[in-house]
């Protein structure tokens, strides 16, 4: 090579690193992309936490807790019977586990055909155009150089003094995910986007679920009014939640763990099999740089970064858990690919008002752009239009008619400005507001596009329709 080891080198190979590697790959640079992590038999795994023990598992999990329950439960008013349903949670296991190998196998498979170098092991940052490499099994670094170097490396569970993790009988998010048997009674510390996840998972198994939530109101960072109808819609479904619940202390006694909080009604105390921890994640800077290499963290210990991930030392950027901004996988897929092709000369950017939020409980919870809550904070009028998914044909038809669809558009020139759904494949659906709000779209676009008959895309037209008081299947006065 030439004096320089690498083009660019990447430390992490989560949804943010490895976007990025590859994406460098693509556009002819030499890269290289660190990764540390190991899977269940220490044995280096690509992917990060998304791949092996977040996003992947855990939506491989609700997808078999979601059938099983509806053989259960529901497909009888199909007039489908069966008898003696049994769940066996150790093949469920074992098929999380291949869906994650496969996923991350292909990476590696990814990064062969691009030729991005795979240095398994722990990446260093030393300063500017410096990285320290310890490969996996060795003690001693040896020094890598190249002209960018970009931090991806992802977050951690974060934890409380009052409940500590022993990976048993008190566990974070990734343990979570890994019982061998479903708990009797569960607690989940965090009513959040992560609580509400695996608490689906593990009351469709069968276990008595209460979340904790130390905050006053429900999902505060969503839609209010449309968190209020998923939360009758969670209880409905088992979970019980309690709000301003905060907890005390949890210790394990026994074969069981007595968890002490504090809510509304005073001093409580119950006993369960299992407690989860979820209250949100931290990055991962602790080891990520040496003490004299001058990066700038903040408070918090994200890394300092401008609009475009760039951190304060020249050729050094960051991207995905690590910086400001959601803990999403796709924001730090999306600000790797930016920064790559800013290094390469083009002038990518990311509009950050634009980043999709999902929940993946069923219904889905699903949300881009403001709520009307800060529209009216910051004093921008705006028309709404809204669809229950009661009167979708298509949602009755498959027996999932709870939620309802949200559209928020600019009271004087139409412009979309935010979508909030709660409803049945709302992943999906947010991505034609995602589509309509890039290009600048007006709700009576949407409402002029055809959809297709029958579709669960309708209650989105009809939302559209219903901005300018004229959705044509809702009963209700013209405007």
């Amino acid at each position: 090579m030439s004096d320089q080891d690498y083009d660019l080198i990447v430390i992490g190979g989560g949804p943010a690193g490895y976007v990025a590697a590859l994406r460098a790959a693509q556009l002819g640079m030499r890269t290289a992309c660190i990764d540390r992590w190991r899977d269940p038999e220490r044995g280096p795994s690509l992917g990060g936490t998304c791949l092996n023990a977040g996003c992947i598992p855990s939506k491989a999990l609700l997808e078999t807790s979601h059938q099983y329950a509806r053989l259960r439960d529901e497909l009888a008013g199909h007039g489908i019977l069966v008898d003696g349903i049994t769940l066996d949670l150790a093949q469920a296991q074992a098929r999380k586990q291949a869906v994650v190998k496969r996923l991350t196998q292909g990476i590696a498979t990814l990064f062969s055909t691009q030729g991005v170098d795979w240095l398994k092991g722990h990446g260093l940052l030393l300063g500017p155009r410096r990285v320290g490499y310890t490969p996996h099994g060795r003690k001693n670094p040896k020094e890598l150089s190249a002209e960018h170097i970009i931090l991806a490396p992802g977050s951690h569970p974060a934890t409380l003094e009052t409940a500590p993790v022993d990976g048993e009988y008190i566990v974070d998010s990734d343990g979570a995910l890994n019982f061998t048997e479903v708990p009797r009674r569960l607690a989940i510390v965090g009513a959040g986007v992560i609580g509400l996840e695996l608490g689906s998972v593990w009351r469709r198994f069968g276990a008595e679920v209460l979340l904790l939530e130390a905050q006053s109101s429900f999902l505060p960072i969503a839609d209010a009014g449309l968190a209020r109808l998923a939360l009758k819609s969670y209880t409905a479904q088992g979970l019980g939640i309690r709000l301003g619940a905060r907890v005390k202390e949890a210790r394990v006694s026994g074969r069981s763990v007595k968890v002490h909080y504090l809510d509304a009604d005073g001093e409580q105390q119950e006993r369960f099999d299992r407690v989860i921890v979820a209250v949100g994640r931290r990055p991962n800077t602790g080891d990520l740089y040496s003490d004299d290499s001058g990066l700038q963290l903040d408070e918090r210990r994200f890394i300092g970064v401008d609009g475009h991930c760039r951190t304060n030392l020249p050729g050094v950027w960051a991207i995905g858990d690590a910086v400001r901004g959601p803990m999403l996988a796709h924001k730090g897929s999306e600000e790797g690919i930016m920064v790559v092709e800013r290094i390469a000369g083009e002038a990518t950017a990311i509009v950050y008002d634009h980043i999709p939020s999902v929940i993946y409980t069923h219904p889905e919870f699903a949300w881009v752009g403001p709520s009307e809550e800060q529209l009216k904070q910051a004093g921008i009028a705006y028309r709404c239009g809204r669809f229950p998914m009661a009167a979708n044909g298509r949602a009755l038809a498959q027996g999932d008619a709870v939620g309802e669809i949200k559209l928020l558009a600019h009271a004087e020139t139409d412009r979309l400005l935010a979508a909030h759904l709660f409803a049945p494949d709302a992943s999906e659906l947010i991505a034609q507001a995602m589509l309509a709000l890039s290009m600048e779209a007006t709700a009576e676009d949407l409402a002029r596009t055809l959809f297709a008959h029958p579709s669960l895309s309708e209650a989105v037209h009809e939302a559209a329709l219903d901005v300018a008081g004229q959705a044509l299947h809702l009963a209700k006065k013209r405007r």
